[in-house]
């Protein structure tokens, strides 16, 4: 019997756990003599500190430690820039930069110990937008540096040249905001020391390796001193990979009590300590023939990393060029700044800095198809790429569903039929559809020169397996998706399957879950290591049963014979002997696969293995009197190569699509002279289910050749083209192009008044002549 999952509609493995409430997520954690933590933040958003008196929080009964920035060790710490303390000293960056740190017996004697440090500030002139910051006589907000941060240029073919061809050259600027990941559990770490002095660390977070390293270069200990364990953790989106500062002081907490700490971010911490997406000016200019073929596309980006830079020099860089490899093109030129400012940091999200250009690039094509009468699919479908295709930065596409996203969104959402109708709707509510595509990788050589990933499988003596992995589950089906590989190659229950969490004492060293990458790369070394496991069980039962090894399978838990069915043996008992034999061992294998892909020079170079498509088709009503903007029809088709679970793929495409809609809709962090106003649930406006229609999806398999089984990642890319498909849709019912985001009933209502206007100006204008 065939015991395999793969293909079909699957539970999560850890999906039991999280329901009954016995997942253990880091802020679970309990151990004895436990401490709490809190932290004290600045209020100002530039300021020096002048003096902070922690005498009268110490003096508290219950307080164990008080510790600021000159309690903490000299090292700076941050992505590329090393340029952060683990708390302030000196001078603080932005408002709601981690100042104080106390640790107490418990949670109410640490806050009321936060209120009893005095802190003399002398406040300093802010940067708050990109264009003070770059002002010449702007002062840094680093000392001895200007205010930009990274900077990226190039240029690639003949870019005048191509204008100069074109018969539409279109140019326009868009704006995208901040978003907050609004994922359902905040930051949380436990610290401890261990009986010889190693500091023990539970965490939420998307890469325990990333994570101890970040922890030993900030805390300047050795690697091997430092242990961190996944907790179960409650979303990720981007913001857990290595940018918050909890676990840092957490474990600075623990390495000066000695203690153990808990370390809780609240809802209001978590908003000022997590680093949002990054926000990005892109103004697009593109030249196009008039069979909507592009021949030149200039991009110019002002990004804002906020005080500290972070992951945000990737997150422009993708903006900068990701989506030039989804279309054939042959002239490109790309200027793109990232500035500092002394508003909160921000980094990584999901999509990482594609959903900014995408944004720009659908809503450009839109203008650009309709300017030309034809339609915005087909626009798309004459610059897709083939499978085989090399891209002009490199990229080698092994496979590419986006003709295939494409269509499926079209038929779902009868998009030829809507189109071509005149009925908009009547009275003050109008109807419209719109559209958008979207290309992401599938892993991505950069961070060095690896991008692999080991997966060790135990065979135990009941027959059962436990897979030990690096790579993060934060909800996305990880856990699952490994159990699925190595119970289809050992043909075994789903059940009998253990996948242990990420442990640096014990997991093999792993990236971490980011870029799309764990399926493509941890999916294919599951493969090798489980079939190094089945091997490694038929050499053994070969000797047993006197059977060729190449004679053998395994099926309904028997390894046997196929031309002797009658010699059979149990898996466990080829497992146990496997142990119980001269120079026998447990049954343990190790599988490496790394993508044969190569780091780029600058802005060229084949880093991923492979590319993940999607497209979106929504229906909006936008009412003319008020301005809001309501989603009715909404159909997400994802690229995933080969869908493991689909169950899984659709429930991330639609969440991707929820987290798309907040973005253009709904979410927009309020800073008031750099602080937020509204960090908490109540007052930032995340889309509930009253506000969004009934999530559609589909999915396309185009089978990478890279893939395992032909899968690549899934879910990322589906947040990409939410945001222009709607913007092209309120477009379509109104005439109101958009491209500030995220789109309000206030600027609906402004963009036509200056419809009218301009349509009554141009009836004057007709009257007079």
């Amino acid at each position: 019997m065939n015991a395999s999952t793969l293909g079909k509609d699957t539970p999560q493995v850890n999906a039991r756990a999280k329901v009954l409430g016995r997942a253990q997520y880091a802020g679970d954690v309990k151990v004895a003599g436990m401490l709490h933590g809190k932290v004290l933040r600045s209020p100002y958003p530039h300021a020096r500190i002048v003096r902070i008196d922690v005498s009268a929080a110490l003096a508290l009964p219950g307080v164990k430690a008080v510790l600021t920035g000159a309690d903490a060790p000299r090292a700076m710490w941050g992505v590329h820039h090393k340029e952060r303390r683990i708390l302030a000293e000196g001078v603080v960056r932005f408002a709601g930069e981690e100042v104080a740190a106390v640790a107490a017996i418990s949670e109410e004697i640490a806050r009321d110990a936060l209120d009893l440090i005095e802190v003399e500030y002398e406040e300093l002139p802010a940067i708050l937008t990109t264009e003070e910051a770059l002002d010449e006589e702007a002062p840094g907000v680093h000392p001895g540096r200007n205010n930009v941060s990274h900077e990226i240029r190039f240029h690639l073919g003949d870019v005048e040249a191509g204008f100069a061809g074109a018969d539409l050259v279109h140019e326009a600027t868009y704006d995208c905001h901040s978003q907050y990941p609004g994922y359902l559990e905040p930051m949380a770490t436990v610290a401890t020391l261990d009986a010889e002095g190693r500091l023990q660390v539970w965490t939420s977070t998307q890469s325990v390796y990333q994570a101890r390293m970040r922890l030993a270069a900030a805390l300047e200990m050795p690697v091997s001193r430092i242990r961190v364990m996944q907790a179960t953790t409650g979303g990720g989106f981007g913001g857990k990979i290595v940018e918050d500062a909890n676990s840092l002081i957490a474990g600075l907490l623990a390495v000066r009590t000695g203690k153990p700490v808990r370390l809780v971010n609240n809802r209001l911490e978590d908003f000022l300590a997590c680093c949002s997406s990054v926000p990005e000016r892109v103004t697009l200019k593109l030249g196009m023939t008039k069979d909507g073929i592009i021949v030149a596309k200039d991009v110019r980006i002002v990004a804002e990393c906020g005080a500290y830079s972070g992951l945000s020099a990737e997150v422009m860089h993708v903006t900068a060029m990701r989506s030039d490899n989804m279309h054939r093109l042959k002239n490109v030129r790309s200027h793109a700044t990232l500035v500092y400012t002394n508003n909160p940091p921000h980094g990584a999200f999901r999509g990482f800095g594609g959903s900014q250009m995408l944004f720009a690039l659908n809503s450009h094509l839109h203008m650009m198809a309709e300017k030309l009468g034809l339609d915005p699919i087909e626009v798309h479908r004459r610059n897709a790429h083939e499978a085989g295709d090399t891209s002009i930065h490199g990229w080698k596409i092994g496979s590419t569903g986006l003709r295939a996203c494409m269509d499926q969104c079209a038929e779902a959402i009868q998009w030829q039929a809507r189109r071509a109708s005149r009925d908009r709707g009547t009275g003050a509510k109008r109807r419209g559809v719109g559209m958008a595509a979207a290309m992401h990788v599938s892993g991505n050589r950069t961070i060095g020169n690896w991008d692999g990933s080991t997966v060790v499988v135990k065979v135990n003596e009941d027959g059962r397996v436990v897979i030990h992995s690096g790579e993060c589950d934060m909800g996305q089906g990880a856990m699952t998706m490994l159990a699925q590989v190595v119970a289809h190659e050992l043909n075994i229950p789903l059940d009998h399957v253990h996948v242990a969490p990420p442990d640096t004492d014990v997991s093999p060293y792993a990236i971490g879950t980011l870029a799309s990458r764990v399926t493509i790369a941890a999916g294919n070394a599951a493969i090798l290591a489980g079939r190094k496991a089945r091997q490694a069980l038929f050499d053994v039962a070969a000797t047993k049963l006197e059977v060729p090894a190449d004679d053998l399978e395994i099926a309904d838990g028997f390894i046997f014979s196929r031309r002797a069915p009658d010699r059979r043996a149990t898996i466990a008992e080829i497992a146990r002997l496997h142990i119980w034999r001269h120079d026998g061992e447990g049954l343990q294998v190790s599988a490496t696969w790394d993508a044969k892909t190569v780091m780029h020079g600058d802005v060229h170079g084949n880093i991923a293995p492979a590319h993940s498509y999607a497209a979106q088709a929504v229906e909006v009503e936008v009412d003319t009197e008020t301005g809001r903007v309501t989603v009715l029809d909404s159909y997400v088709s994802d690229d995933c190569g080969k869908a493991f679970n689909p169950l899984a793929v659709h429930g991330q495409s639609n969440g991707a699509a929820a987290q798309a809609m907040g973005w253009a809709l709904y979410e927009q962090l309020q800073l008031e002279n750099g602080r937020l106003a509204n960090g908490n649930f109540a007052d930032y406006n995340m889309p509930t289910a009253d506000s969004i229609p009934l999530l559609r999806s589909g999915i396309v398999e185009s089978n990478d050749p890279n893939g395992p089984y032909g899968a690549k990642g899934a879910s990322e890319t589906a947040i990409l083209p939410g945001a222009p498909a709607i913007a092209n849709a309120v477009y379509d019912a109104v005439g109101v192009r958009i491209t500030d985001l995220p789109i309000t009933p206030e600027k609906v209502l402004a963009g036509l008044r200056a419809l009218r206007q301009a349509g009554e100006q141009e009836q004057g204008g007709s009257r007079h002549a």
